[in-house]
């Protein structure tokens, strides 16, 4: 039982905050710069078409968030979580070395390994689970 309410703790933390950053992206909330300015910045780095790809990462975080917090097809969820943040490390983080401190991938890294390790155990008792 506790590691079935260890896997919801860490289920809901991560795919809400997966959700969340999904929403900063898709509409602006929490902060966010909503489709465009995210498209802008994302064609910035040269990532293109950026509103388009925007829509995509904020598309993968919220289903992928939404899906690990329910551990609703737990695998379909940790493998757009991991999508996401593998593209992050390629675009963004990978060129800056390992350490957050430095704006590396090591945070990426910690989301990929609880995604896998959370797949891979299952999503317990407390989950809609098909």
């Amino acid at each position: 039982m506790s590691m079935d309410i260890g896997l919801l703790i860490v289920r809901l933390v991560i795919g809400l905050l997966f959700i969340g950053h999904g929403a900063q992206k898709m509409f602006g909330w929490f902060g966010g710069y909503g489709l465009k300015g995210t498209g802008g910045w994302l064609e910035s780095i040269g990532v293109k078409p950026g509103v388009l790809m925007a829509f995509m990462v904020a598309l993968f975080e919220i289903v992928g968030g939404l899906s690990f917090a329910l551990g609703l097809w737990l695998p379909v969820g940790a493998a757009l979580i991991i999508i996401t943040m593998i593209g992050g490390i390629v675009t963004v983080h990978g060129k800056n070395g390992l350490w957050a401190t430095a704006n590396g991938y090591e945070y990426n890294v910690v989301l990929i390994a609880i995604a896998v390790g959370v797949a891979l155990i299952g999503a317990g008792e407390y989950a809609i689970a098909f």
